[in-house]
């Protein structure tokens, strides 16, 4: 296996990377350096900050110098990638947007956005396989593995910050659209319903509705019916794990293929349409733009599958 030895690096903080901690700066320079590698190089004092020694939580400022030693990294992230290297080329086709401070993507069903859970590769790491020159490129959110859709990445740290506190004031609109079971009442235009996340101990995560949970809002739209499913518009309010998909539940209109909160019954009612994934698409995202401050609504068209379920049950309308 091959190695390379880079040679000292320093580093001259800007404004833009200012308040960062230098342990996730560190992993933002030395991209595929594992995260224990960071923390030993920092503890025995090989990183620098003004010629000082730091602690990981140490918090960078602007005008500071950093010091980044050599480090021995193996060259395994080609191997890792080289299986997927069709839906890493699959994810440069789904650009739907992109500019200095932000890229927007078309996310695929079943493309986790990050690596972990026993994935090794998602969305993040397939974007920075593409962009090796990059030298910033984080989520601004997430989506669930098997939903699809507008999915947000800053390009700078700037951008991160200002499109964050744009999701914590709830600024940010979010629609999606969803194939649920039944007939969807007119009048049922908000589920209010606190979510509490369980973690299984096969690190699964199942969330249901409980007076302990968090508080949480969705607000909905018909946008066409069909004789046993209605295609939903779902609005998010709060941002939580599962929340569309377990509030549809709630409401006793499970979405299409959830393999978690479906039911069995209705996703064989569809098996004609040739449907097999969740029917659970991020439609469209409204924002303002982190550099410009201009409002941006961004769309991502539908995939095949879901066109073809929507056309075949457009066929059989009551």
């Amino acid at each position: 296996m091959k190695t390379e030895t880079p040679g000292v690096q320093l580093v001259a903080i800007t404004a833009e990377n200012a308040g960062q901690r230098i342990d996730n700066f560190l992993r933002t320079q030395l991209k595929g350096v594992p995260k224990s590698m960071i923390y030993r190089i920092l503890r025995k004092g090989e990183v620098r900050v003004n010629k000082k020694r730091v602690k990981p939580e140490y918090k960078l400022e602007a005008g500071d110098e950093v010091r980044i030693p050599p480090v021995r990294v193996a060259e395994r992230e080609e191997q890792n990638l080289s299986p997927k290297l069709s839906k890493v080329a699959s994810l440069a086709n789904a650009i739907l947007y992109e500019d200095e401070s932000i890229l927007v993507l078309n996310k695929p069903s079943g493309t986790a956005v990050h690596g972990g859970s026993g994935l090794s590769f998602g969305v993040i790491e397939a974007l920075r396989a593409l962009r090796p020159e990059a030298r910033f490129l984080e989520l601004v959110h997430r989506l669930d593995r098997d939903t699809s859709g507008v999915l947000l990445v800053a390009k700078k740290r700037s951008a991160l910050r200002s499109l964050h506190e744009q999701l914590r004031e709830k600024g940010m609109q979010k629609d999606y659209l969803a194939l649920v079971r039944g007939n969807w009442p007119s009048h049922l235009k908000v589920v209010q319903a606190p979510l509490l996340k369980n973690i299984l101990q096969s690190g699964e995560r199942v969330v249901r509705v409980s007076s302990e949970g968090k508080p949480s809002e969705t607000r909905f739209k018909v946008e066409e019916r069909f004789a046993f499913a209605t295609l939903v518009k779902a609005s998010p309010v709060t941002g939580r794990t599962h929340q569309i998909r377990v509030h549809t539940l709630h409401a006793g209109h499970p979405i299409a293929f959830d393999d978690r909160y479906g039911e069995r019954d209705f996703d064989r009612q569809l098996a004609d349409t040739g449907l097999s994934r969740l029917f659970l698409h991020a439609a469209a995202l409204t924002f303002t733009h982190p550099q410009s401050g201009e409002t941006l609504r961004l769309e991502a068209p539908l995939d095949n599958a879901l066109k073809q379920c929507l056309a075949a049950l457009r066929q059989h309308k009551a």
